[in-house]
């Protein structure tokens, strides 16, 4: 019997119905999970380890400016169990748990509550010195005052700066600083990529001990297998970004590995570790998050011994001698530190960091980083883009953050950056004894123009020589 054609065009129209609804609920079992992960994380972060109000990270960090699935997402705070749970239309729920000295992990695997006890002791209370209210001798004090007013400004509401925190430092000193509504000095702020740049500084300590040096390869147990090709990834290769290995960091993406293993994976660094390679190493450089986090697991591979050696590494190494006192470096469910992005630290703590590779790794005449290491780091990766790269940090400002006048000034060839996700930034220029840290939520990120704000700061402190 012969179907009508009309009632084949209805039972088409029927089916392709279905299939649509089938491939849109498929999707959301996939991206629903990496919503609330990314939900609870930060939410837990922005109220445990920053201070924030619970309010204020859910309508400004969570909910403003981002991918529309996140507007299906509830996250709620437990005040009584220090956690954060959200779930998206009611189900996909996802948890992250705080734990002083360690911040807030998402549990995606054991019990947070599993790490050891002992890694938990509260950090010293900060102290600091507010910036003198007449800045040192040559420096132009209306100019500065100038760089920081329009680094607060908002001159396009469809593109906000949220510029939350600036700090200059010249010559070792807090010359000026200023906080937006609601943050204040001591908060712990995210460094997200920024992080990466701490990391390499911890690789720097390890490598000082003669743990680890550049050109060690076969770096992971999965690694040495007969006939792995990453076995020839060297430490090296990590660092500059030329490992080779297949890894999507496109953060428009909500499927990118890059989302996936910071909200959807226990194991950050062996999400990363497993991947193929794309590329013979050293060969082609590429943007990774994923790189980043494996130069975590490598550490933890060369420390051996105890969770608690590798857990208490940032601040024996680092926090502790710079007096980074708010400074929180938090681990995944496996204990893995999270090297890409978690790190907190306030403006201030931030600009310690930068004061360190400023002065090549010497602190209060104490050598931290192994003499040469700063050097290493901002040596350019030739393979990178523009020239752009040295070692987990910048040798130019990167796209979007980089002024696209072609007036422009041109920044000191000495300069580097720690660059993170929405415009984080410690800007280190030695020539000029210069740090500056920039800290922010910018959405679009090409709303906050780092090299134009940096040119500012520049003119107003003295010229080399001077």
């Amino acid at each position: 019997m012969t179907i009508p054609f009309k009632k084949l065009i209805l039972r088409g129209a029927a089916l392709a119905v279905v299939v649509a609804v089938g491939y849109t609920g498929y999707m959301l079992s996939r991206l629903a999970p990496i919503a609330t992960g990314y939900a609870a994380k930060a939410l837990c972060s922005g109220v445990y380890v920053s201070g924030r109000p619970a309010a204020s990270v859910i309508d400004v960090d969570i909910m403003a400016g981002v991918h529309p699935l996140l507007k299906l997402v509830h996250p709620s705070i437990d005040p009584d169990h220090h956690r954060a749970t959200a779930t998206f239309a009611g189900f996909a729920e996802r948890e992250a748990d705080f734990r002083p000295g360690l911040g807030c992990t998402l549990a995606l695997g054991p019990s947070p509550g599993a790490l050891p006890a002992a890694l938990q002791p509260l950090p010293d209370p900060p102290s600091t010195q507010p910036a003198p209210a007449t800045p040192p001798a040559g420096i132009d004090a209306q100019k500065l005052q100038t760089a920081l007013d329009r680094a607060f400004d908002e001159p396009d509401p469809a593109r906000p700066r949220r510029t939350r925190a600036v700090v200059v430092m010249w010559r070792g000193q807090v010359i000026a600083e200023r906080y937006a509504p609601g943050f204040t000095a001591d908060m712990p702020l995210p460094g997200w990529s920024m992080t990466k740049t701490v990391t390499a500084a911890l690789v720097g300590t390890l490598v000082a001990q003669h743990k680890l040096s550049p050109g060690t390869s076969a770096l992971l147990p999965e690694w040495r297998g007969s006939g792995d090709p990453r076995a020839a990834i060297t430490l090296d290769a990590l660092l500059r970004m030329t490992s080779g290995l297949q890894f999507n960091e496109d953060y428009d993406d909500p499927l990118s590995d890059v989302a996936l293993m910071l909200y959807a994976q226990p194991d950050t660094a062996r999400f990363a570790s497993e991947k193929p390679l794309a590329a013979t190493p050293g060969t082609r450089w590429s943007y990774s998050s994923g790189t980043s986090a494996i130069l975590a697991r490598v550490m933890r591979e060369a420390l051996g011994g105890s969770d608690g050696d590798y857990l208490t590494l940032p601040r024996r190494a680092l926090f502790a001698p710079l007096g980074m006192r708010s400074a929180v470096f938090e681990p995944d469910a496996s204990g893995t530190l999270v090297s890409p992005s978690y790190m907190y630290a306030s403006a201030r703590d931030w600009a310690r960091f930068g004061q360190l590779l400023l002065q090549d790794g010497v602190w209060d005449g104490q050598r931290l980083l192994p003499e040469g290491w700063v050097r290493y780091l901002t040596r350019t990766t030739p393979q990178s883009e523009r020239q752009e790269y040295g070692a987990q940090l910048w040798v130019k400002v990167p796209e979007p953050f980089n002024d696209r006048d072609p007036h422009a000034v041109a920044m000191p060839a000495d300069a580097f950056h720690a660059v993170g996700h929405e415009g984080q930034f410690v800007s280190v220029v030695p020539s000029r004894q210069l740090v500056v840290v920039r800290l922010g939520l910018s959405r679009p990120e090409s709303a906050w123009n780092h090299e134009a704000f940096l040119a500012r700061v520049l003119d107003a402190v003295p010229a080399p020589g001077a």
